[in-house]
């Protein structure tokens, strides 16, 4: 038999570097296994060749955990806005347990199964409504024996906090992470209070995932540490962000951004932004470090070189480049070998290529969030009265940004 794994809990108790994994659905997307829009995971019952893939990709860069591939797997959102899939939640969540337990077996990676924000939430849904969402997935979860539980991408504490309630109830680690900045939830909750409630509701790993760049969201992170410590509790820290640069962002992060989602790319940070966030994040006590959106495995990749002295190994995915850049010593032409070293990379600015594009955008910031009249979800597909409000509304947001 192989040996058991020591769980999250016992490796972050031990002081250990635990590497996450990256973004799923903005990768796949890309590749063409997911519908931007509903953002949903189905790609692991119609392709789960793709998901196991990445799956494996992100643990020969160095991954740790494989998170199942359960984002937005609840049957509300798959129900949503003209959505008309076959596919139940409870198929996509065995699946995508079943992937990701396949792949961490090949190595020393660990089984989360994860819930995240519902359209019921936003539609002012009742607590009961939403944790029976919750509940539902956790009982496959069960089924399948994750390692342990994420509750990830939350806007709002008072959700995340149902979510981690219910995650609880199974008797296995729970994590709980926000998609919040360092302004806080959307309804003004700050890091530090929102950390102290998902503490008080049984999170032993709290953090910030999603919606800002890497600096800003390790900025977040440390705001919930102090808020925990003074408060007289004791938690473990996770962070995994996007992999865009994130500025000129407000409250609500990238998806007010007008590139957002098919024009984020120039904003995309380098594999050696990558190092310097993952010492950032290691020096201010943060553990848990992985990536969300927008995260490849080369970025991961690069997280866990920068940290391959505190795990005492370098990545399986190092040895065909080498850390830096060394390989590059092979390159015919003379300037590119040159550039094989890490003074040169650690301290070069890279130009955009653009020289009519503008650094930084105006965020598109209506200031819609749960309780608005315009995030009541439902299941029939978006009219063309609705189009039309939308389409005022943008106008008039551009009118006065």
């Amino acid at each position: 038999m192989p040996p058991v794994k020591k769980g999250i809990i016992e490796r972050l108790n031990a002081g250990e570097v635990v590497i996450g994994d990256g973004g799923f659905v903005f990768a796949l997307e890309k590749r063409g296994y997911v519908k931007a829009g509903p953002w949903t995971p189905e790609a692991t019952v119609t392709h789960p060749e793709a998901v196991r893939q990445l799956h494996r990709e992100f643990l020969r860069a160095g991954s740790n955990v494989m998170q199942a591939f359960t984002f937005y797997a609840s049957d509300d959102k798959l129900e949503n806005r003209g959505q008309t899939l076959k596919i139940t939640g409870a198929q996509i969540n065995e699946a995508a347990c079943d992937l990701a337990r396949e792949v961490a077996s090949e190595g020393d990676a660990l089984v989360a199964g994860g819930v995240s924000q519902t359209p019921s939430y936003l539609s002012c849904k009742s607590e009961t409504d939403v944790k029976a969402i919750f509940k539902k997935q956790l009982d496959v979860f069960m089924k399948k024996n994750v390692d342990f539980l994420i509750a990830e991408y939350f806007e709002h504490v008072e959700e995340a906090e149902w979510a981690v309630q219910v995650l609880k109830t199974s008797g296995k680690p729970v994590a709980a992470s926000l998609a919040i900045g360092p302004e806080g939830d959307m309804h003004g909750v700050s890091p530090g209070e929102c950390a102290v409630r998902l503490v008080k509701a049984g999170a032993q790993v709290v953090g910030v995932n999603c919606h800002f760049d890497p600096m800003t969201c390790v900025e977040a992170v440390k705001m919930m540490k102090a808020g925990v410590e003074k408060a007289g509790l004791k938690a473990h820290y996770m962070v995994q962000p996007l992999a865009f640069h994130t500025p000129d962002c407000n409250c609500q992060g990238f998806i007010d951004l007008p590139e957002f989602p098919f024009a984020l790319e120039p904003r995309i940070l380098t594999r050696w932004d990558m190092h310097k966030y993952a010492r950032e994040a290691y020096k201010v006590g943060i553990r848990f470090i992985g990536g969300c959106c927008g995260f490849e495995p080369y970025h991961i990749r690069a997280v866990a070189e920068e940290l391959a002295t505190e795990k005492g190994k370098m990545p399986p995915g190092s040895d065909k480049h080498g850390m830096w850049g060394t390989a590059l010593e092979m390159h015919t032409k003379p300037w590119v070998r040159a550039r094989s070293r890490r003074e040169y990379w650690e301290h070069l600015k890279p130009a955009s290529g653009r020289p009519h594009c503008a650094s930084l955008s105006t965020p598109e910031g209506w200031g819609v969030t749960k309780g608005h009249t315009d995030l009541l979800q439902h299941k029939e597909a978006t009219t063309t009265q609705e189009m039309q409000h939308v389409l005022q509304m943008q106008k008039k947001g551009k009118s006065t940004a």
